[in-house]
């Protein structure tokens, strides 16, 4: 799956990542090798190994150590999909089988983590501290993501920061990391990293908010997912907790329940109460709230094609459908 605003900008790029990623996936384990390239090859965005190049390019970077670093953030993004998949007990993503569905939960687990040491094999031998306390910090800050996710699963009172405080770990922390990579390669000043970071940071942010709301009003032929999953699986996502902060008593405790219970036997009045509280109205505007913020980073740097892309991408963040 492309991103539709970069056109062909990104495709000699991208097939060089690609290489990278298909050669360092190669194992003599079969089962590695199989359960590796399912999810590579199940139609993902790109979209992290995308912002890797588009930075290093906005700051004139020439080298090919942004196609390596391009595939060890696929990489670490794959492997927590992996293991999201099996925590999550989720059987479908983007429109496919989990792995976890077709190969058992063992395998998605030990699969994960070749991919995970696969991508620290990489980044290694690029020979750079910077890069690697960069790619190490956001490994870490990931996993408590996840940690604090699953702490909050079927927990209706959680408040609004603290969900957005997953979402910048969990989601928002691999992007920015992906934009402060490239600025680390194409020689950018610690002020400019600094803001390549913060574009990451809102475009991840606004990322995840509109997943939020295709969660509840999109079409599982665009998203890939069914409609009401997170609910399924107890997660109280903004939508809800804007629907319980702001709905009658009778809504209030109908989403509570929901997300208490995880599961979907009320979806269609959990989705009236949605639509009537105006959460997802809401939900977006705090995306495009993010995707200004993301814009208005890059106020420093230096103008480009690169620049004006990461422009166009926080307006398709917020705009997409899928």
């Amino acid at each position: 799956m492309t991103i539709p605003v970069f056109g062909d900008f990104l495709a000699a790029d991208m097939q060089a990542v690609d290489a990278v990623i298909r050669r360092r996936l190669d194992s003599d384990v079969v089962l590695v090798r199989t359960v590796a390239e399912h999810i590579i090859g199940s139609g993902g965005k790109r979209l992290r190994p995308a912002l890797v190049i588009l930075s290093a390019g906005a700051f004139g970077y020439e080298g090919s150590h942004h196609h390596q670093l391009a595939a060890v953030v696929e990489f670490i993004h794959t492997a927590t999909l992996l293991h999201d998949d099996v925590v999550d007990g989720s059987d479908l993503r983007r429109g496919k089988s989990t792995a976890n569905a077709l190969f058992g939960n063992a395998a998605s687990v030990l699969v994960g983590d070749f991919v995970y040491s696969r991508a620290f094999q990489i980044m290694v031998e690029i020979g750079s501290m910077r890069v690697m306390q960069v790619l190490a910090e956001a490994t870490n800050i990931i996993s408590e993501g996840e940690v604090l996710q699953l702490m909050n699963c079927h927990d209706p009172e959680v408040e609004e920061e603290s969900y957005l405080q997953v979402i910048r770990y969990k989601t928002a922390k691999l992007f920015e990391a992906s934009t402060r990579l490239g600025a680390i390669l194409g020689g950018a000043d610690q002020a400019q990293e600094t803001a390549m970071a913060h574009y990451g940071m809102h475009l991840g942010t606004a990322f995840q908010l509109i997943d939020d709301v295709l969660d509840y009003s999109g079409d599982n032929r665009d998203t890939g997912k069914n409609v009401g999953d997170d609910l399924a699986e107890g997660k109280p996502t903004l939508p809800l907790l804007y629907a319980i902060k702001h709905g009658n008593a009778d809504e209030r405790a109908l989403v509570k329940r929901a997300i208490e219970r995880g599961g979907l036997d009320e979806l269609p009045q959990i989705i009236a109460a949605i639509e009537r509280t105006g959460a997802l109205n809401y939900t977006r505007e705090q995306a495009e709230a993010e995707a200004r913020a993301a814009q208005r980073a890059l106020d420093c740097v230096p103008n480009s094609k690169q620049r004006d892309y990461l422009l166009q991408l926080a307006s398709f963040a917020v705009s997409r459908n899928f």
